[in-house]
């Protein structure tokens, strides 16, 4: 597949300046900024799916009348920490 260009960007000097300063040795400002647009991508699906399952997991609860309290969904995976700890102990 051929690369496609995003359109240009217009930014405060000073916010180029301070990206410019972050670059790692060898790293060009294009690829800063791919990186960082790859990054807000993925924590925007990542969140707009955790949304979706909670939303799911609130009408599962209204419709089977289960809920569960704070504690009791905390307490999950520490118990399991607990018994894997236990495993390997054992």
């Amino acid at each position: 597949m051929k690369s496609a260009a995003i359109s240009s960007l217009r930014v405060d000097p000073q916010l180029r300046a301070d990206a410019e300063s972050v670059l790692k040795d060898g790293e060009t400002l294009s690829a800063f900024v791919e990186a960082s647009v790859r990054s807000q991508i993925h924590a925007r699906k990542t969140q707009a799916e955790f949304v979706t399952r909670g939303l799911a997991s609130l009408e599962e609860a209204k419709r089977t009348g289960v809920y569960y309290s704070a504690e009791e969904v905390l307490d999950e995976p520490k118990d399991m920490l607990a018994a894997k700890s236990g495993e390997k102990a054992g």
